[in-house]
């Protein structure tokens, strides 16, 4: 039973040390569809609170910047459930970070 249970314990973490996905909007889609991806990530869910004009991550003030903040928001609390990152072709994933 000990043995069940360290194999239990090292597949969970393991799959904690995943590398991470970050879901970003495609800077050369239009203005329109990308603004479309942010009502739709924040009305289904994505805490949108940090690109409002007072948040900490309003700055760059750019629809392409607030557009990967709230889908990435809504992948992140939604990718367990099957959200995938695509927002009808407007963003991808990406494997760094794209805040630095």
């Amino acid at each position: 039973m000990e043995a069940a249970a360290a194999v239990a314990l090292v597949l969970l973490m393991s799959s904690s040390l995943v590398s991470s996905d970050w879901c970003v909007c495609k800077s050369d889609q239009p203005q329109a569809a990308l603004q479309k991806t942010i009502d739709y990530a924040c009305g289904a869910g994505a805490d949108c609170n940090s690109i409002h004009e007072q948040g900490q991550c309003f700055n760059p003030n750019t629809v392409v910047a607030h557009c990967s903040w709230a889908a990435n928001s809504y992948f992140q609390r939604n990718r367990a459930m099957g959200a995938t990152c695509d927002f009808t072709g407007t963003a991808t994933l990406a494997t760094s970070d794209p805040s630095k």
